[in-house]
């Protein structure tokens, strides 16, 4: 794959520290390939192991962990929430009146699991809202997941639950409902249900010693100095016993590798782990928009996508100009990285950088047709 070797040093010679992308094709990987610089101030080139915050690409495995409780019957997509987490009982919801004044009056719609799920629920990515913030000074800055939840039921709705769609804290308050539901800490659920059984080993949110020593820098891409700036840490980690379903987990390009494989071979591993059934992988990658809710997600690289059970899931071939077939799916994280996964091909693909400010919507179409070229 010349023309993907020639794109990750193009990157890499443009703005973005390193990059590094992997291909499995029906379990074998076909296509490995890294450039750059890990440290950009000693110049290190980047290394197999490195461990990195992938943000939001933590949200698929928040999904999967609360989709087994499902099939366990659990609970339902269309319970409401409350039947788990009676805090989001009555709700209040932001009402625009003629004239432009905000209103605040009682939800008229219960939020159903499945608004966890989908991002319909009407809660927003504020994490510094008054109710966050006072929950974290009641905690002594540990915040627990389940504290979390019952602080955001405190703040107001943007719209009526299951009305819209709107990229939102839905899979934090997901892991929360894991939490109650199972009855383990979340990260330890992950752990024993997920990351534990697939072999993966460096994929949590609190590190070992000897895995922080692996930990690479984190730069943020700063316009106005024309350059990549340090920037370290995680915002989205709210306290120290915070563990974030959409954004908290720290991973390696090969240990995340294994799960987008498990989901790619419809929630089965190539060595016989099961953490979905077929069923519910098909359920996960459907099209869960309606029509009014499409107009919300409009961001530029999810043209002819779809949202399902907290994935982009490919809908519309002429208006994606994506050269995957309809039902690949995946998502993507605040530094850049982004998955693919493609039961039909039977192709799975682990891209990496560790750049806020990342560029997505120019590298990922662009990624995601070189390899489909090549395949």
């Amino acid at each position: 794959m010349k023309a993907l070797t020639e794109f990750i040093d193009r990157l890499t010679s443009w703005r973005i520290p390193w990059a590094e992308v992997m291909v499995i094709h029906r379990n074998e990987t076909v296509f490995r390939y890294r450039s750059g610089f890990s440290n950009l101030e000693k110049e290190t080139p980047i290394e197999e192991g490195r461990i990195f915050n992938i943000y939001s690409m933590t949200k698929i495995m928040t999904c999967v962990a609360a989709l087994k409780l499902v099939e366990q019957g659990k609970m339902l997509l269309n319970d409401p929430l409350s039947a788990y987490l009676p805090e989001y009982a009555d709700m209040n919801v932001r009402k625009r009146l003629p004239g432009g004044k905000l209103e605040i009056e009682r939800a008229k719609k219960p939020i159903l699991v499945r608004d966890l799920f989908t991002m319909t629920a009407g809660f927003s990515y504020d994490i510094g809202s008054p109710s966050l913030k006072e929950v974290a000074e009641q905690t002594n800055g540990r915040v627990p997941t389940r504290a979390f939840a019952e602080a955001l039921a405190k703040e107001p709705l943007l719209f009526e639950p299951g009305t819209r769609w709107n990229y939102s804290l839905c899979h934090d308050v997901l892991a929360a409902l894991v939490e109650v539901v199972d009855g383990r800490r979340f990260g330890a659920y992950i752990r024993e249900e997920i990351t534990g059984p697939l072999g993966m080993k460096d994929t949590a949110f609190d590190l070992s010693g000897e895995q922080q020593s692996r930990l690479l820098p984190q730069y943020e891409y700063k316009d106005e100095q024309g350059r990549p700036v340090r920037k370290d840490g995680n915002g989205y980690r709210l306290g120290t016993e915070y563990e974030s379903g959409g954004a908290g987990l720290l991973s390696t390009v090969s240990d995340y590798a294994l799960f987008l494989n498990a989901l790619t071979n419809k929630g089965t591993s190539p060595d016989g782990v099961r953490i979905l059934s077929p069923a519910m992988v098909d359920l996960m990658r459907t099209d869960h928009l309606t029509d009014r809710m499409r107009g919300d997600y409009n961001w530029e690289q999810l043209k002819g996508y779809g949202y399902g059970l907290g994935v982009r899931t490919h809908a519309s071939k002429a208006q994606s100009g994506s050269l995957s077939p309809l039902g690949e799916f995946g998502w993507s994280g605040a530094a850049g990285c982004m998955a693919i996964m493609d039961p039909d091909s039977g192709l799975t693909v682990m891209y990496a950088q560790h750049l806020l400010n990342n560029q997505e919507p120019y590298i990922h179409p662009r990624l995601r047709n070189i390899v489909y070229a090549n395949l």
